[in-house]
């Protein structure tokens, strides 16, 4: 059967691409058949990289990890004087957006606009903001991967932060006739239970201890660059008119964490491109066939340097690069996660795992919900699926592949979660707890599994045609 795919994909290439023609008497168009397309493809594409590899000195596989190779990858092939770098001119442009927000809120707190001109407004630019990367892969080809998915992340973290600054400020403007927001809504629950009541202290008690005293700021005077912008570089989705401060820059701290990020990049990519790489390929053809037992093989192979790469590249963003964040412009709210490997269930993991996108989704979404009378299940659907939206996102824009992988992962996390939480109350939560690290351990190579098959196989079909 393989066999015999691989001749008809030879002998009729016409007739896949185009429906028709070629075999047995029949004058009418042909169904392309696209799995045994793929099973053809994935065989010829497995076989030419055997050929290489054979061809090799006696030691195919051995040191596989390449630094100059990292750089080809980066720049999106080897280093011309003189290029544009349309991943930074992207980067760059995206500050007009930034612009476009803070004259909207000005434009509102003069009352120039109505508020529902003004929120439609915001979320058009929102949404201009996210097209950004669509527009990318439609008009400039030569993007690389790495620099794609860069501005993806921008574009997220971007929209997130604007809808939450247009979001804080219409609060502010309704609260002008009342009490104004003095106290910056980021500091902890522990911290606001050992302090009096906001009524009983002065401006000088509401600090707590190591958070820098400085003059609060009032609605509108925060409608500045100075203050957009520092939140922007903030490491914090949810705004506030006045964020906790620290009162000293503390170098050693830096200088950790900056060598935290070289030495964890550096063996990230060793990792990906000693281990990783090579796994992914090998899944192709097995994949392709769907041959159970090898494509099992596969995952399992697959799963452990990709879960050791998921927790490398957890520290090195939630410890060391937001903590290099927050020292530099001195934030004092620093507690970006909590014991998430610990949890009993997925409900408990996804509340500690990332405190900076859970405080926006509880603040902006679940709560919001809640007080215009949704149910607590629904409310926690619309966080899912927003979670989900900007997962597929982020995989396929970068991929120029449009799946529902990552879409369809994250939606199951809600019947996933109804699962674990019966399993913790019906046995125990270390039971509960191991469910949660499977669903970690094997999900994540799976979905890059399905990912690496259509994005080779889509390749194939684009160079064909």
């Amino acid at each position: 059967m393989a066999g015999h795919n691989r001749s008809h994909g030879r002998t009729e290439p016409s007739g896949d691409r185009g429906g028709g023609g070629g075999g047995g008497g029949g004058g009418g168009p042909r169904p392309r058949l696209r799995r045994t397309t793929s099973m053809g493809r994935a065989e010829d594409i497995t076989q030419t990289e055997q050929k290489i590899r054979h061809s090799q000195p006696d030691h195919p596989y051995g040191l596989l990890v390449d630094p100059p190779q990292w750089f080809y990858t980066l720049n999106g092939g080897p280093f011309r004087f003189g290029d544009r770098y349309p991943s930074l001119m992207v980067l760059i442009y995206l500050q007009v957006h930034a612009w476009a927000a803070l004259a909207i809120e000005k434009l509102l707190a003069r009352s120039v606009i109505r508020p529902s001109f003004g929120v439609f407004l915001q979320i058009v630019n929102i949404i201009m903001i996210l097209m950004v990367p669509h527009v990318v892969v439609t008009y400039l080809e030569a993007v690389p991967l790495v620099g794609l998915t860069c501005v993806c992340w921008c574009c997220v973290v971007l929209s997130l932060k604007l809808a939450s600054y247009a979001h804080v400020n219409s609060w502010c403007r309704r609260d002008r006739g009342g009490t104004q927001r003095r106290r910056s809504l980021s500091y902890s629950k522990s911290m606001e239970s050992l302090n009096p009541p906001a009524s009983d202290r002065t401006e000088v008690d509401s600090a707590p201890e190591g958070v820098a005293i400085r003059k609060l700021v009032h609605y509108p005077d925060n409608l500045n660059l100075f203050d957009l912008y520092y939140y922007l570089m903030a490491p914090t989705l949810c705004y506030e008119l006045n964020f906790p401060r620290s009162d000293r820059l503390r170098i050693w701290f830096l200088a950790r964490r900056v060598l935290e990020l070289i030495v964890g990049i550096n063996m990230m990519v060793a990792l990906f491109q000693q281990w990783i790489i090579p796994s992914v390929r090998n899944s192709l053809e097995p994949f392709s066939k769907m041959d159970i037992t090898h494509t099992t093989e596969r995952l399992l192979k697959l799963a452990i340097p990709n879960h050791l790469l998921w927790i490398v590249s957890f520290y090195l963003i939630f410890h060391s690069y937001l903590n290099l964040i927050g020292e530099l412009t001195q934030f004092g709210d620093r507690r970006f996660y909590l014991d998430w490997w610990n949890a009993p269930d997925i409900n408990t993991f996804w509340r500690t795992w990332n405190l900076p996108v859970h405080r926006f989704a509880m603040r902006h979404i679940y709560l919001p919900l809640l007080r215009h009378r949704f149910s607590k299940f629904s409310a926690a659907v619309a966080v899912f699926f927003l979670s989900a939206f900007l997962h597929e996102y982020l995989v396929a824009a970068p991929l120029r592949l449009l799946r529902v992988w990552a879409f369809l992962g994250m939606m199951a996390q809600i019947p996933l979660d109804t699962l674990t939480v019966f399993v913790r109350k019906r046995f125990s939560p270390r039971l509960g707890n191991v469910l949660v690290w499977l669903s970690l351990i094997i999900g994540q190579p799976m979905a890059i599994m399905m990912y690496y098959h259509d994005y080779i196989i889509e390749r194939q079909d684009i160079a064909a045609e």
